[in-house]
């Protein structure tokens, strides 16, 4: 059913909102051969701002090839390298003996081959034939490069939840492969590989890409903005109206301060209110719909406080009353944190977790907006 509310998907065109300052920016790194890193929480629009800037990149006539590569269940660098593999061989290329021919004349002297009966069955093009080494590894990262040198178009290669590579203890092989590749690519080429990682773990990305400071100089950091409120308000009325109905717009203020502007939040919370009523929709409809999103996500509140320590929901606890100093004697004493270097411990496992992030000033952030109201109404029944 076509809706304004969408939730399920990313979106661009009608129904992609705000942002503008971001697809440009990116549309503009892409164009000018920038290695481009985007780490948000999940369901933030990192991936809707992506599509919204090639979509414009489209529109204004240019010409690329575009890869993507979702690593959201992969646990090890093998089943990274064939799915990499395989989603670039196929962007350009759709028939087995061109895949045979790619691999032949690109991955020589490698431990990647084409195997037609594993084709087949898994429609993998990149299979393993041995033990990789790092000269593989690069092989095989510098084959978007190549492809587009020959096919003569940029491509442009999405590699999604780049963090997981880090669940392999020989995560660094892949890391100093990509940087050679990307600290040698030519960003003068129009005919090059561009790539745009993406991550949902925020303090992981981070880990990687500030404390580490791998792909130091080589990857432009794009922070999304946060979506104006004018603009989800607009989006919000408009999409009401569409369907004959009538909401304040200080009502959807207040969904807007409620999710901090995260559209994703925002449109499922909408669709429900847009199946409570048959007009004017009052605050009693968005409670009641907020009670419904809730029930929703419940479980996954609940799993996520239940691997918590009591140390650990002290500082969140902290965290909500408005403490963003933690090591003052007053604070480890009402909150039960024992001692500095307890709370030290205590910060680090909530940012593993992705439960709390923290600023450039060092004050803690709840990522997840929806979990931050759930822990004040429900769980430490604040107010």
């Amino acid at each position: 059913m076509d809706t304004a509310f969408v939730y399920d998907s990313y979106v661009t065109g009608k129904n992609f909102v705000g942002r503008k300052t971001d697809c440009n920016t990116l549309a503009n790194l892409i164009e000018a051969g920038e290695h481009v890193a985007i780490f948000e929480p999940p369901k933030s629009g990192k991936m809707s701002v992506i599509q919204q800037a090639l979509y414009n990149m489209r529109a204004a006539g240019k010409q690329f090839v575009v890869v993507r590569v979702n690593l959201f269940n992969v646990r090890n660098i093998n089943d990274f390298l064939v799915k990499f593999g395989t989603s670039v061989v196929s962007s350009v290329y759709s028939t087995p003996g061109d895949y045979q021919s790619v691999m032949a004349e690109y991955l020589p002297d490698t431990h990647f081959v084409f195997d037609q009966a594993r084709f087949s069955q898994t429609d993998e093009i990149v299979s393993i034939s041995w033990e990789i080494d790092r000269n593989d590894i690069q092989s095989l990262m510098q084959l978007p490069g190549k492809l587009a040198l020959e096919k003569e178009v940029r491509m442009v290669v999405i590699v999604e939840e780049f963090q997981n590579l880090m669940l392999d203890r020989k995560y660094e092989d892949v890391f100093f492969a990509l940087e050679k590749v990307l600290g040698g690519s030519d960003r003068t080429e129009p005919h090059a590989a561009t790539f745009i990682l993406t991550g949902s773990q925020v303090n992981a990305m981070k880990y990687i890409f500030k404390e580490k400071k791998y792909f130091y100089r080589m990857v432009e950091h794009l922070p999304l903005q946060i979506v104006d409120d004018r603009d989800i308000i607009e989006h919000i009325v408009r999409g009401f109206l569409a369907t004959g109905k009538v909401i304040e717009r200080e009502l959807v203020l207040g969904a807007c301060r409620l999710f901090r502007g995260q559209m994703w939040y925002l449109n499922h919370f909408t669709s429900i209110c847009d199946t409570m009523t048959r007009g004017y929709i009052n605050e009693n409809i968005l409670m009641e719909a907020l009670k419904v999103l809730i029930s929703i996500h419940q479980p996954r509140f609940v799993s996520i406080v239940n691997d918590l320590t009591d140390h650990q929901l002290s500082l969140v606890k902290a965290v909500l009353d408005g403490v963003v100093k933690f090591s003052s004697s007053d604070v480890i004493e009402k909150y039960g944190l024992n001692s500095s270097a307890n709370v030290r411990r205590v910060k680090d496992a909530l940012k593993k977790k992705e439960v709390l992030t923290f600023n450039e000033k060092d004050e803690p952030v709840i990522l997840d907006p929806l979990f931050e109201y759930w822990l004040e109404r429900y769980f430490f029944e604040m107010r």
